[in-house]
C-alpha cells in the first residue's frame, strides 16, 4: 500500500480530472472549517477540529467523504442523490462535485465536534 506524508503527495499522484476534483474538495473543506489541522490518517486526507472531522479519498469511479452526517435532517434531501452508507457518501468522479453540499456537511460536522468538545467541557466542570 502506497503511504503519503502529506495531503499535497496524495493529491499529486491522481490523474488530472481526479486532481482538480481533489483540490476542489480540499480547498472546500478549508473554507468551510478554516482551523481545522490537515493530516494524513488511514493513509487519506483527514482534517481535524475538536476530534476527527471529516476524511475524502478517491477511488476508481467515486471519491468519498468520512463520516457522511446522514442524520442532518437539512441535509437528507441533497444527499440522497449520492450513493453511501452510515459512515460514507459516494460522489462519481465522471459528475461535477457537489462543492456547495460538501461545504454544508463540513459545516454540519464542525457544528457536531463543536457541540460535542462544549459538552466534555461542561461535564469536566
Amino acid at each position: 500500500m502506497k503511504t503519503y506524508a502529506t495531503v499535497d503527495e496524495y493529491i499529486a499522484i491522481a490523474e488530472p480530472k481526479v486532481k482538480k476534483a481533489l483540490k476542489d474538495i480540499r480547498k472546500t473543506i478549508k473554507t468551510a472549517a478554516p482551523k481545522a489541522e490537515e493530516v494524513i490518517s488511514y493513509q487519506i486526507p483527514g482534517y481535524k477540529y475538536h476530534g476527527m472531522l471529516v476524511f475524502f479519498a478517491a477511488w476508481k469511479n467515486h471519491i468519498s467523504l468520512y463520516p457522511a452526517p446522514w442524520n442532518a435532517d437539512s441535509l437528507k434531501k441533497e444527499m440522497s442523490v449520492y450513493e453511501g452508507s452510515k459512515g460514507t457518501i459516494k460522489f462519481p468522479i465522471d459528475e461535477p462535485m457537489p462543492l456547495s453540499l460538501i461545504k454544508k456537511m463540513v459545516k454540519y460536522r464542525v457544528k457536531e465536534n463543536e457541540e460535542r468538545a462544549a459538552l466534555k467541557r461542561s461535564i469536566k466542570k
